[in-house]
Order: structure tokens, then sequence, then C-alpha cells
């Protein structure tokens, strides 16, 4: 952002005056603007509120927008009609204000585009009840899936696939069906189904004559060659496939299966590819975000055009979201030869992309300056911090700081939820090394909440003051 003519205000209060000072110095130093600071009557600049600035504030002659707290309330629309100037929010947490205006000018990054299409697997549908899988499905979809894959049970045959998978369609659904049982596969694709998971030699006798698109993969993992007949049968039926060399799981030939992944794009170079990403994520006791983006990684590089997924074991129940972030991300990277970073931080959940905390000397400056009853909370690398005009207490254990407020004065039950609520907030954000700011939810990347209780903050007063 620049100031193409004047000089922009920047606006807090009295408490974030020298901190502010500090911010604009550097953002004046790195870019090309006139910038003054203005410190209008109140203590904290979170409780600003646009009526307050309007009564207090008027723009200096010169000035072109007036930049103010994160926190700010109020309609800024208003406000700038009634100082002149237009006014805009900042950063909610001021130290973010040098990096905020730097990108401020930058259009989105446009993460529409995919070329991976995701097959989210219901396991064990034919146990399920139609109304059942219809929700699962609909919330796959909603979250990202492009086709639902109907995951029968090895053994033998169910009579609920046809309705089922009528059902799916009914509802506006793509679907696919995962068996290698004559019966249901027939049942699924008269009932609509797209695609057969999958083809080997043991069904490549009646697969070709029911004219669906299917997943080829080997009789043997570790021989691509038994692919070949495959292929040539079901090419020769003029049936459309999709080649899966199968990957294996960690510690059972993970690395030499991604080897044939590359093998197969060299050998079959325009084939349409397919992974099952599933072994991978569900069989592995970490988190899955990072392991679906270096899959997606994979897949995008080698032109792998379909995943299979699943969602069963705990750890990997949200990968139909985490593989659609991913998948947009390596597709912008790749197509603007860009690093996979700045890009989205929808996958950076149990840390966070940036963390500002204030040091013991700016805790202590910051103590000496409060001078009503409201608590302050903080979070350090090394300890949590809660702070009002009584005190400043400090250290590891949040019901060791509680009661050492407490013991001060009568707390109401209200008062008490809240502090709780927030020093729990702030200890999970000490463990994990991520942002903690008071009265805001934690940054889960895409699954954070995004509704604040700022409102709902009560005003700590003792008994002799209400």
């Amino acid at each position: 952002m620049t100031a193409e003519t004047g000089t922009i205000l920047f606006v807090t209060g009295r408490l974030a005056e020298a901190a502010l000072n500090e911010a604009v110095s550097q953002i004046a130093a790195e870019n090309p603007i006139e910038a003054k600071v203005a410190v209008i009557g109140i203590q904290v600049a979170a409780l600003m509120h646009t009526d307050l600035i309007a009564r207090r504030l008027t723009a200096p002659e010169g000035v072109t927008q007036i930049i103010l707290p994160g926190w700010c309330q109020g309609d800024l629309d208003k406000l700038s009609d009634q100082l002149g100037v237009p006014c805009i929010r900042g950063p909610k947490d001021l130290r973010d204000l040098p990096n905020w205006f730097q990108k401020k000018d930058r259009e989105p990054v446009d993460l529409s585009r995919y070329d991976i299409e995701i097959l989210a697997e219901i396991n064990g549908a034919p146990l399920r009840s139609t109304a059942e899988i219809v929700q699962i499905a609909l919330d796959a979809q909603a979250r990202g899936a492009n086709l639902i894959d109907y995951g029968c049970l090895p053994g033998g045959s169910s009579p609920a696939v046809g309705e089922h998978i009528r059902e799916l369609l009914q509802a506006g659904l793509r679907v696919s069906i995962d068996s290698f049982d004559r019966a249901e596969v027939e049942a699924a694709v008269q009932a609509g189904a797209e695609l057969i998971l999958s083809c080997n030699s043991t069904n490549i006798e009646w697969i070709p004559a029911l004219e669906t698109e299917v997943v080829i993969i080997p009789d043997d993992f570790q021989n691509l060659s038994t692919m070949e007949p495959l292929i040539e049968r079901i090419e020769a039926a003029g049936v459309p496939y999709r080649l899966d060399p199968i990957i294996e799981p960690v510690g059972f030939g993970f690395a030499a299966s991604l080897h044939r992944y590359y093998e197969t794009r060299r050998r079959w170079p325009d084939a349409t590819m397919m992974m099952g990403i599933g072994n991978i994520t569900e069989l592995a006791e970490v988190d899955s975000a990072g392991i679906n983006f270096l899959l997606a990684a994979i897949c995008q590089e080698l032109r792998i055009t379909s995943v299979l997924t699943t969602e069963v074991i705990p750890w990997a129940q949200q990968s139909v979201t985490e593989f659609d972030i991913a998948r947009r991300m390596v597709k912008y990277a790749i197509d603007e030869k860009q690093l996979p970073k700045h890009i989205a931080a929808g996958l950076v959940a149990l840390r966070d992309v940036r963390v500002n905390t204030l040091n013991d000397e700016e805790l202590q400056s910051l103590f000496e300056q409060i001078k009503d009853p409201n608590y302050r909370i903080f979070s350090t690398p090394d300890a949590l911090h809660l702070m009002n005009r009584d005190g400043h207490w400090q250290g590891a254990d949040p019901f060791e700081l509680f009661q050492q407020a407490a013991a001060l004065g009568d707390i109401t039950p209200s008062h008490a939820f809240y502090l709780g609520y927030e020093l729990a907030q702030a200890e999970t954000a000490k463990l994990l090394g991520k942002q903690y700011t008071q009265d805001e939810p934690l940054n889960w990347g895409r699954w954070s909440r995004t509704q604040q209780h700022l409102s709902l903050k009560p005003t700590f007063r003792k008994k002799d003051e209400t």
C-alpha cells in the first residue's frame, strides 16, 4: 500500500502508543510514505468505537487515510464521512502491522482451480441405512469430494447396493463402486455408478462387458508388467480406465510403491492415473493434514488426476477437507512456479504462521500503566500472565494464577467462567507455540471458530465499585 499523496494517520490508545510508534517507524522505513500516530483519550485500543473516534479525533490537514486498530467497533463508512478521510481497520495485533501493510494491496490468491478429483469412500456402506449414506455423502461433497465411492464388504454380496446407489444419484451425487463381487458391481452399474474399483485378472473376463470406466490395478504390486494384459483387454473393448499401481503403507514398501507411480507415468505417459491415499493417511498414526499435502504434491507433479480417500480413523477424519485445500495449493504453486508458502494457511492448525509475544520488559511496562480492575491475559513461551491494576501474576499453572487473583477479592461466576476460558486458551497456545490474543479464538486453520466473544466479556469490578 502506498500513500499517493498526503499522510497516513495511525490511531491507537495510550497503552499501545510506544509499540505503534515503533511499528510505524518500520513501515515508513520500508515504504515511501508519510505517517503520523494519533493517540485518543482511551487506554486500550481494543475498546475503541467509531463513535468515540468521531468525537475525539480531527483529521490533520494533509491526511489522506486513517488506519484504526483491528478491534475497533462501529461503522467505518459513517466515520469516514464524518472525518472526510477514508478509514480502514488494521490487524488486531499491531505487531502484525508492518507485514499487513506490505500485503494490503495484493489480490487474494486464486485457489479456485485444481486438477485432482477426490473420491470419498463410504466405508462399509452396505451396513448403513440409506439416509445415513446420503448424509455422509452430501457432507463429503460439501467439503470437496467430487465422487462418492460406495465401499462394499469383502466376502459377500449385498442386496442393498443398487438401492443405495440410486438414492445417491437421486441426491445429485456421482458414484463409484468399490467391490470385486460381480453381483454388486453389476447392480451398481445398472443403478448408475460411473466408475468401478477395481479390475485385475480375477474379474477381467466380465468387467469389459459393463462398458463402465474402471480402475486397473496390478496382480502383483511389485510387478507393473502384470497390468499390461489388463490394459490391452480394456483398451480392446473401448472402455475408459485409470491406472493405480497401489501405494503401500510405511514399513510395507512405501518408498518402492512411490517409485512404481513414477514408473507407471514413464511407461504410460498419457494414461489417466489414480492413487488410493488412505493406505497412508489411515495407517500412520500422525495428523493427516501434512501427509495429504505431500501426497497432493506428488499427484500434481505426476499428473495423477484422482485420489481415493477414507475418513475412518480419528486422525484422518478431515482428509477430504485437507486434500481439497492441498490440491488447490499445489495446483497454484506449480502453475505459478511459486513455493507453496504464503498461499493459504488453511492446513496450518497445530502451529501458527506467525507468533507475536511481549517480552518481560514490555509486560512490566504494560502492568505499570494499567489503572482499572479489568484483567489482561498474555501467553509467552515460558509463562502465562494475568494482570490488572491490583497485581501481575505469572506462572505455568493457570489454576494457581486464578487462585492468586481470586484471593484479592470476590470474582463472580461469570467472571470465573471468562477467566477460566481465556486462561485455558492461553495455556493451549503456550503448549503448542500458537498466537494467543485475549478475547480472540485460537487459530486452527481451516477449522477455526470465527465467532468471537468480545461482546460477552464481563467488566471486572470489586464489590465496592459496583
